[in-house]
């Protein structure tokens, strides 16, 4: 549970990862499982920085009792139980809302991956630079913020690091445009032939209610076609003690989808950073029910939200 320790181990499992990688295919299931535990003990590292407490599982007694220095009262620390690579990044997430470029559903590759590897020695070979480059994206703003040097965390590898990263934003920037222009095509043949007062009757009509099935969505403007769209995503609350009154906090919504029914423009987490500000937090109204869903928020203590 050592913040020092577990940067160390991080980076003795990434230049292994790396090492692995550059090997060729038969070697890629010993990157991906070996990028995944790099990834983990970084993420943990942030997190047992902040307080060793939030890498434990917080179920397991004995556990808490070694985080919060009670570990004579406790079994072994050898038998400490914590946290895996998926709840590290939730964790690191809720604490980093707006610097982590991989959220939930985008990491799901790198853990099902190194999972797969670990428990199955199941793994898809030809989705192993995909899920080696989210990898990376996740690991950089982590050493920024643990304030560790690149060139010392990728060492020899750095230069792959950057061709890496680089041609998975040229695909996927790519990969956004072609939404872009499809969209934009679909929107002038359904309303192209309109004049502006119909199209605007229409538009309101088929674009006020959300078309993602999802625990919460706002509405904004549609970079393709500028109708009024729809962002999905999971809503959050950050407590702000400062606030005068008793409900001190504030709500945001963290993007992970979007759809417009004007043009059919349907984006996922992955590509919704290369459309303008589609991937930012938005943080919403003090109403809780200002947004679709029945289901107000949690707190990090778990209670409504009233």
């Amino acid at each position: 549970m050592d913040a020092e320790q577990l940067k160390r181990s991080s980076q003795r499992w990434m230049s292994a990862a790396l090492a692995a990688f550059v090997e060729g295919p038969e070697s890629y299931d010993f990157a991906v499982h070996h990028a995944g535990i790099a990834t983990e003990h970084l993420l943990k590292a942030y997190l047992a920085g902040l307080h060793p407490a939030l890498i434990v599982d917080g179920r397991h007694f004995d556990s808490l009792l070694h985080a919060t220095g009670l570990g004579s009262h406790a079994v072994p620390l050898t038998k400490v139980r914590t946290i895996g690579l998926a709840e590290a990044h939730e964790r690191a997430l809720k604490l980093l809302p707006r610097k982590l470029p991989i959220d939930r559903k985008a990491l799901e590759p790198l853990a099902d991956a190194r999972n797969g590897v670990a428990h199955s020695a199941i793994h898809d070979a030809t989705q192993a630079e995909a899920v080696f480059t989210i990898c990376l994206r996740l690991v950089d703003p982590v050493l920024e913020e643990l304030k560790i040097e690149p060139t010392g965390y990728w060492g020899p590898y750095l230069v792959l690091h950057d061709k890496l990263v680089d041609e998975q934003v040229r695909q996927e920037r790519v990969a956004a445009e072609a939404l872009l222009v499809k969209a934009r095509a679909m929107f002038e043949q359904r309303f192209g032939h309109l004049s502006r007062k119909e199209r605007d009757v229409v538009l309101a009509a088929i674009t006020s209610q959300p078309m993602i099935t999802a625990s919460r969505e706002v509405p904004t403007e549609c970079p393709a076609c500028a109708s009024q769209g729809w962002l999905a995503g999971e809503v959050g609350v950050v407590h702000t003690p400062d606030r005068i009154g008793d409900a001190p906090r504030e709500l945001y919504l963290e993007p992970y989808g979007f759809h417009c029914a004007a043009c059919e423009l349907e984006v996922g987490s992955n590509l919704l950073i290369h459309l303008g500000d589609l991937s930012q937090i938005r943080f919403l109204e003090d109403d809780l029910y200002n947004y679709v869903g029945a289901e107000p928020p949690t707190d990090a203590d778990g209670y409504r939200d009233r």
